[in-house]
């Protein structure tokens, strides 16, 4: 059948119902999932969602994107159910009475990509049986190859005085053959779990295992006001990173270029980089890893 969703048996299609059940209030901690055949970029999705009022926790999934975007406005495509593609809606500015959140402060939303980060990093190491790792500020690597990559975008208010939501999307290669697998213009190569060598390819309890510990990591992050050394996010960050005492060249968004070795990640989430001339906390970048 053409455009059946099982022609493909190693590419199953997913269950919006079954997502529901295991995800979504009150069985779950997410408020809404919306599962679509196919979709541009559920960053794109969620951020609309956000601009019309949208509350905290919608969860966008995609079985295919055609145009999902990457930092710097790179392209994150994959066939049909080879991947998973989803983004959350989340409002860490805004206080939550009944779960006694605070307001995160602003200063603090550099964390939720590298939060992503240990979510996903969990969830393949523990499903997949991967040693995977963490490049930052958004890359998931297994080996020295990329298999999925994290975009936080944040949506201004309604009004001035309404703090932004903040969308936060994963792609992770799951299937993907050696002849689907993207190009990378920084020249780090791209894999996918079941090139890797996954025990576990099954995307139904691989994004469910993703999205639950994005949840339980925001959960601690906003129940600790946004501290991400209190609630021990950036030593879990820290244990995963595969950035932090190597050698590295980052490319900064206006085009200057530091190298040196990078010693941590501070409490707002930026790289500490040990140069000639001094360590650099650095907000955002490209990094590559030297040999």
């Amino acid at each position: 059948m053409p455009g059946s969703p099982y022609t493909d048996l190693d590419r199953p299609p997913l269950s919006a119902a079954r997502l529901r059940r295991a995800l979504v209030a009150p069985h779950g901690p997410w408020a809404r999932l919306e599962l679509r055949a196919e979709t541009g970029s559920t960053n794109a999705d969620a951020a609309e969602a956000a601009r019309a009022g949208e509350p905290e926790g919608l969860v966008v999934v995609a079985e295919r994107q055609t145009a999902g975007r990457g930092r710097r406005g790179r392209v994150w495509q994959s066939p049909a159910r080879a991947g998973i593609a989803t983004s959350v809606l989340l409002r860490p500015g805004e206080a939550v009475a009944d779960r006694d959140w605070p307001a995160a402060p602003q200063t603090g939303y550099g964390w939720l990509p590298l939060l992503a980060g240990v979510a996903l990093v969990e969830a393949v190491t523990r499903l997949a049986e991967l040693d995977a790792g963490l490049k930052w500020p958004n890359d998931l690597l297994v080996g020295d190859a990329k298999c999925a990559g994290i975009l936080a975008e944040a949506v201004p208010g309604a009004s001035p005085a309404r703090p932004p939501a903040i969308v936060l999307g994963v792609g992770l290669n799951v299937t993907l053959r050696a002849d689907e697998l993207p190009e990378n213009p920084t020249g780090l190569p791209a894999t996918s779990l079941q090139l890797a060598g996954a025990a576990a390819t099954d995307r139904d309890p691989l994004l469910r295992a993703l999205l639950r510990g994005i949840a339980d990591w925001y959960a601690e992050w906003r129940a600790a006001g946004g501290d991400a050394v209190a609630c021990g996010l950036r030593d879990a960050y820290l244990a995963a990173c595969a950035t932090v005492d190597r050698q590295v060249r980052v490319l900064l968004p206006g085009g200057e270029e530091v190298t040196g070795t990078a010693t941590g990640v501070d409490a707002d989430g930026q790289l500490l980089v040990a140069t000639s001339a001094g360590t650099r906390a650095l907000a955002a970048g490209d990094v590559l890893h030297l040999r």
